[in-house]
């Protein structure tokens, strides 16, 4: 295996992550099991290695119309050290990417977009910003930062043991961009990816180890290294988007569910146009939750079928751990939705029962966070 390290490497070596190849990064899987790893971030805390993200700075005195244009959702209603999830579409409304925006101030904003795309959202960034914007910066920071991801409903407990402040005022989808985690410097930001409450630490990379080790001390036995392997099924378990999965470059953000994500009132964006036209007369098709009838597990791609009728294909499916279930996502034609109807998901050339619902997927507990 020959690909790219993060400066957390050591600690994965260290405590027994097995390596993979992501997307040309080589990242553990999974260090005592992924269903162990997955029930310790639903139950108490975890701890992922996530500098493999990227992260792109825009700045400039035009900066918030310039991120106004490049996405659906409406950066000018963010307050400075607020962030929102959004996508980035073609002009015919398919998908670039989802991502965050970080604002700083309405002349400097951070988007944390999806590793795999890194690279390719760089370039359609900085290639929109050649015509007419020529007092915007676009700049690819993600080699300056290492990213960790602490998620779990014990991770502000145990974030607060070794933090310079109230992590109580720091709010769902807020940053705090001068935070000290021991002696080291960091931006802390309050969003996640696997359905529970959680915090991003983006820090210098040679800090990186200092503060992974000094979060597993302070967390004991609450908290526990966690890899891809359960990071994929918690926030599929969650109902959470992945590129390439629930969203691609032929799928729009409203056939994928995400409509409240676009924001047709705030006037031109990218692929507007086409949104506007599919909001109107209705998406092509639907996201679909089901829950597997038959034995089997439904893996992405595999075709989704009503009789002899193709209808869609699985976008992601799991074992759910914690609700020990077997559930999926498919996108189906629209005619075809209709939830509490059966279908059949074809598994190793089997057609194999399943049920189209609403409510499949996990929601956290109101008392956590």
């Amino acid at each position: 295996m020959t690909g790219k390290r993060t400066s957390l490497y050591p600690m994965h070596q260290k405590y027994g992550g097995r390596m993979i190849d992501f997307n040309g990064w080589e990242l553990p899987v999974e260090y005592r099991g992924i269903i162990t790893e997955h029930n310790k971030v639903r139950e108490e805390a975890g701890l992922f290695d996530v500098s493999h993200m990227g992260e792109i700075e825009v700045q400039g005195v035009r900066a918030a119309a310039f991120v106004q244009n490049l996405v659906t959702n409406d950066v000018y209603t963010l307050e400075d050290h607020r962030i929102c999830y959004t996508l980035m579409c073609h002009a015919d409304g398919g998908i670039v990417d989802d991502l965050l925006v970080y604002k700083y101030d309405r002349n400097r904003f951070l988007l944390v977009v999806n590793a795999a795309n890194t690279d390719k959202d760089c370039s359609w960034i900085a290639g929109k910003s050649l015509p007419g914007w020529s007092d915007v910066m676009v700049s690819d920071l993600s080699s300056a930062y290492a990213q960790l991801a602490l998620q779990g409903p014990l991770s502000e407990t145990i974030l607060q043991k070794i933090c310079d402040r109230d992590l109580s005022k720091l709010n769902h989808y807020g940053f705090d961009p001068e935070m000290k985690i021991g002696s080291v410097s960091c931006l802390v930001s309050r969003t996640g990816y696997t359905g529970e409450d959680g915090f991003e630490i983006y820090m210098d990379p040679d800090h990186a180890v200092d503060v992974w080790e000094a979060l597993l001390e302070v967390g004991g036995d609450h908290i526990y290294p966690i890899g891809l392997g359960a990071r994929d099924t918690l926030r599929c378990e969650a109902k959470l988007p992945l590129y390439g999965h629930e969203i691609d470059r032929d799928i729009t953000p409203l056939e994928a569910g995400l409509g409240a994500f676009v924001k047709f009132d705030k006037g031109s964006f990218i692929g507007r146009s086409i949104l506007w036209r599919q909001q109107e007369e209705g998406p092509p098709r639907i996201l679909s939750e089901f829950e597997m009838i038959g034995k089997g597990i439904p893996r992405a791609h595999y075709e989704v079928r009503r009789g002899r009728e193709k209808i869609g294909w699985v976008t992601s499916g799991i074992y759910a751990p914690h609700l020990k279930t077997v559930i999926g996502l498919a996108l189906i034609k629209r005619e075809a939705y209709a939830p509490g109807e059966e279908f059949e998901v074809i598994i190793r050339n089997q057609p194999i029962k399943a049920c189209m619902k609403r409510g499949a997927f996990y929601r956290r507990p109101k008392n956590h966070y």
